[in-house]
């Protein structure tokens, strides 16, 4: 076995590593030409991109400038062509608002007689309304206060539910107990002629299907009959 101490030896040992360190030494200078030339390349690379987008965005802008141009050329063309159709519409509304005022005339003294038809309807509808509703309380005049003791009262009164006069029927000989003590329903009489229940003391649950059987009748002797029949109902319960 060779000694490590042997010339020979040394010196082949040395040779391998000068060797080795040269093929090294090789590797990285090809190394570092590959990087220069893919450098080289990059560089040119970027270049022509950047000269191609400079003349890219020198023709854009050319062409942005162009389109500006168009827009503006085309808004005035717009603002022209608005005045003339302002000016055309301003001598046809001149023309239109003569028929119009013509036909508006036309059509007031028309509206006007059918609201004075409708007027007279109604005033003659509400006068024939009212004429039947005083017969009714006329009626229930006679059988309750001469004969049960009802007392009818007249009120004013400005709420909103129902303005203008009410009629308050108090009932008395109601309660076994205390033959004076009151009970009272105020009515009123809506714009379009009907019944309307304001109020009742004490409270009636049934009230709304009188009252409901009250507009469809128009029975008011019969609608107080059965107020009186609740009370009593509600009184002696």
């Amino acid at each position: 076995m060779t000694s490590i101490t042997d010339p020979s030896m040394r010196d082949r040992f040395t040779s391998s590593l000068e060797e080795i360190r040269n093929n090294h030494l090789k590797a990285y200078a090809e190394i570092i030409d590959t990087i220069s030339e893919l450098s080289h390349n990059h560089r040119q690379f970027v270049n022509s991109a950047v000269d191609t987008h400079l003349k890219k965005c020198k023709d854009d802008k050319k062409l942005f400038e162009t389109i500006q141009e168009f827009k503006t050329d085309l808004e005035k063309k717009k603002i022209a062509l608005k005045e003339k159709r302002r000016a055309i519409s301003e001598v046809m509304s001149e023309i239109e608002e003569k028929e119009m005022q013509k036909e508006d005339i036309i059509l007031k003294i028309q509206k006007h007689k059918e609201e004075q038809m409708k007027r007279k309807d109604l005033i003659e509808s509400q006068n024939r309304a009212n004429k039947d509703r005083l017969r009714n309380l006329q009626k229930a005049r006679l059988v309750f206060q001469d004969h049960l003791g009802l007392e009818i009262r007249t009120i004013i009164d400005k709420t909103q539910m129902v303005k203008g006069e009410k009629l308050q029927f108090i009932f008395r000989n109601i309660s076994l107990s205390d033959q004076d003590s009151a009970y009272v329903i105020t009515m009123g009489i809506k714009e379009n002629g009907s019944y309307q229940i304001v109020s009742s003391d004490p409270a009636l649950e049934c009230l709304p299907i009188l009252e409901s059987r009250l507009q469809e009748t128009n029975n008011l002797p019969a609608f107080l009959a059965n107020v009186r029949k609740e009370f009593i109902s509600k009184a002696r319960s």
